[in-house]
């Protein structure tokens, strides 16, 4: 069957149906985590550590840059999710194609702009002179790559938001399984130093995303368009701009609380430094399901405030939520009892100092999963239900508790905290977060019930509201 893989998640048990989405999630995170790691380990060992640095010191404007593609790729199909769950697949169709066709747009104007801007930045980001010019070659490889970044992730998230995250997985495999070959080809065979690894990168990730394309257009019919739905649809496309392009800045501007902490970090030494990297890269493999558990109820949020499940959304974030916190417990007894023994991967037993402080930061930080569960949770619910402005503005928050750690706290207390920063700014958005999800559901639960006719609509820019008891309809 073409659409066997298509998944309704307005109907059935939410626990089973969240769950079965969220498991290929976390597989395909903790995937692309491996893959980072082996990609590293292949510079490292193969150019040395200048490369590895000329690399690693384009962390935070690589993130910056590409997070927002993939948080704009992200908005753009969440009204697909939300008219799959209407079963407006006409219009779903238009969102789809428009996507696409905003898509494009965003590739070729950012791609223009960061490129020629590309040094520049670097030399803003006060990158070491014996280390730009690979800098340089490495990351404007990257940005060149824009557009099959935008590809691969329109692709994957059009796919996630018919319900089906295990036909992404496959190509995220496919993509990293492809780049360790060719970073392995292009460095040690080529010669060609970081820039190989960037095309590397590029190269793997536009043959993914082609191939996801061409399954797309084979596999789902729910997807084939007329001529008519292909076309580009001004409003349409100020709809999925409203939703997408908050999405993209959310990415972003965590990324820029993120550069705000690291350097504070960087006036604490070396060993404070290396502690942090070791204890980030394993706090990222144990955060992956939160962020698995986000994207989850992204898709579930907009396929049942599609179809007007106001209750059926409320027992999936409560579900969600139970679940999420079930793993942080179980992730903070393994930390607790194997953290130092994790951290050995990456560290020399000698690097006693340094170990303990790995140790508490990993501690400190899983001790406020829970609080992480609910940023995840309820930010990319709101999102899913097309409230993408509420859920910037708790990247604000994020950002502005990491900045604040940063620049105030982490002179006087140094390292200690450090390891606290990143629970403040998880704790700022809750505080954001949950009374603006109540407010929100309060809010669609009196409308819903209290609206026969007339037709009483509410206008926000963007986001999805409901105008009447029949259906739900988009504002301008």
């Amino acid at each position: 069957m073409a659409n066997t893989a298509v998944k309704d998640m307005t109907t059935g048990s939410p626990v089973r149906l969240i769950f079965g989405f969220f498991v290929p999630m976390v597989f395909g995170l903790l995937f692309q985590q491996l893959y980072n790691m082996v990609d590293t380990i292949i510079v490292g060992n193969y150019l040395g550590v200048k490369a590895l640095a000329s690399v690693g010191s384009t962390g935070s404007i690589n993130f910056m840059i590409i997070g927002f593609c993939m948080g704009v790729c992200n908005g753009f199909a969440i009204p697909v999710a939300q008219k799959f769950g209407e079963k407006s697949f006409s219009e779903l169709r238009r969102f789809a194609a428009n996507g696409a066709w905003l898509a494009v747009g965003f590739a070729v104007v950012m791609t223009t702009l960061v490129c020629l801007h590309c040094r520049r930045i670097l030399l803003w980001m006060n990158t070491p002179e014996d280390i730009i010019d690979g800098a340089y070659a490495y990351i404007f490889v990257i940005f060149l790559g824009i557009p099959a970044t935008y590809l691969y992730n329109m692709g994957s998230g059009i796919i996630r938001s018919l319900g089906d995250s295990r036909t992404p997985l496959y190509f995220l495999v496919m993509s990293s399984l492809m780049n360790v070959v060719l970073d392995l080809f292009t460095i040690v065979v080529l010669k060609m130093g970081v820039a190989g690894a960037a095309w590397a990168t590029v190269v793997s990730q536009a043959i993914s995303g082609a191939a996801c394309l061409a399954f797309m257009v084979k596999k789902y019919e729910i997807l084939r368009m007329t001529r008519e739905e292909a076309k580009p649809n001004g409003s349409i496309m100020k709809i999925l701009c409203g939703i997408g392009i908050p999405m993209g800045l959310q990415y972003s501007i965590t990324a820029v609380g993120s550069m705000v902490l690291q350097v504070a970090v960087n006036g604490l030494g070396s060993m404070s430094v290396a502690a942090m990297t070791a204890a980030s890269k394993i706090g990222m493999f144990f955060c992956c399901p939160f962020d698995a558990l986000g994207s989850t109820m992204a898709t579930y949020g907009g396929q049942n405030i599609g179809a007007r499940q106001l209750e059926r959304l409320e027992e999936g974030m409560k579900a969600a939520v139970l679940m999420g916190a079930a793993y942080a417990v179980l992730a903070l007894a393994v930390l607790f009892c194997f953290g130092d023994q994790i951290a050995l991967l990456f560290l020399d037993a000698d690097e006693v100092q340094i170990l303990g402080q790995v140790r508490q930061y990993l501690l400190t930080t899983a001790t406020f999963f829970i609080p992480l569960v609910l940023v995840n949770v309820v930010r990319f619910t709101i999102q899913g239900m097309g409230y993408s402005k509420r859920a910037v503005l708790a990247g604000v928050c994020e950002m502005a508790a990491r900045a604040g750690v940063g620049f105030l706290l982490v002179p006087y207390f140094g390292y200690t905290a450090v390891c606290f920063a990143s629970p403040c700014a998880w704790i700022a958005a809750d505080l954001f977060l949950v009374p603006s999800y109540r407010a929100i559901m309060k809010r669609l639960w009196r409308e819903q019930g209290g609206l026969a006719e007339p037709v009483k609509e509410r206008r926000d820019a963007g986001e999805i509201i409901i105008n009447r008891w029949k259906g739900f309809r988009y504002g301008h």
